[in-house]
C-alpha cells in the first residue's frame, strides 16, 4: 500500500504550511500573511476530486502530537491550451508546490508524490507536464524524465 494519498479539505492548512516551506527555500524572507486569503480557494479545489486540480501528500510518520501533520506535498493542475505538436488534445499538466518538511527529507516522499501526480496527469490525457525547478530539486525531476525547456518564458503581475 502506498504512503501517498490524495489531499482532502481537512489537509488545507498543512498544504499551505508546506507551500510556505517551499517558498522560503527559494526566498527565505518571504512573508506568510497570504495563507488566510488562500485557504477558502484551496479548500474549494480540494473538495472537487473530479476537477483540474490535484494535491498528493504523505502523512508525517513522526508527529504523534499532530496527527494532521504532512511530511510531503505535490500539487498540480491540468490546463487546456489549443493543441499543437506533441499534444493534439491540448491538455498539459503543470506541477507546483513540491515540498517536503525539513525533518522528513531524503526518504523518497516527494518522488512518491510526484509518481502519483504524473499518473493522474496520464489518466487525464495530458500531452506533457511542465514545472519550474530549483537547482536543489532538478536532480529529482531529471530522474523522472524531465528535461530543460528552451522556450522563453515571461510574466506579468496584475
Amino acid at each position: 500500500m502506498s504512503l501517498v494519498r490524495r489531499a482532502v479539505t481537512a489537509d488545507a492548512e498543512e498544504v499551505l504550511r508546506l507551500r510556505q516551506v517551499m517558498i522560503r527555500s527559494v526566498s527565505p524572507d518571504a512573508p506568510a500573511d497570504w495563507q488566510a486569503g488562500s485557504l477558502p480557494g484551496l479548500r474549494s479545489r480540494l473538495a472537487d476530486p473530479d476537477g483540474d486540480f490535484a494535491a498528493f501528500v504523505v502523512d508525517h510518520p513522526e508527529r504523534p502530537d499532530r496527527p494532521d501533520a504532512l511530511a510531503a506535498l505535490v500539487v498540480g493542475t491540468l490546463e487546456y491550451r489549443i493543441g499543437g505538436p506533441g499534444r493534439p488534445g491540448g491538455l498539459l499538466g503543470y506541477v507546483f508546490s513540491v515540498a517536503t518538511d525539513p525533518d522528513a527529507r531524503r526518504r523518497g516522499y516527494a518522488r512518491a508524490c510526484m509518481d502519483e501526480l504524473l499518473e493522474w496527469f496520464r489518466e487525464r490525457g495530458a500531452g506533457h507536464v511542465m514545472l519550474t525547478a530549483s537547482p536543489d530539486a532538478e536532480p529529482l525531476y531529471a530522474s523522472l524524465g524531465f528535461t530543460r525547456d528552451a522556450t522563453p518564458s515571461m510574466r506579468l503581475y496584475l
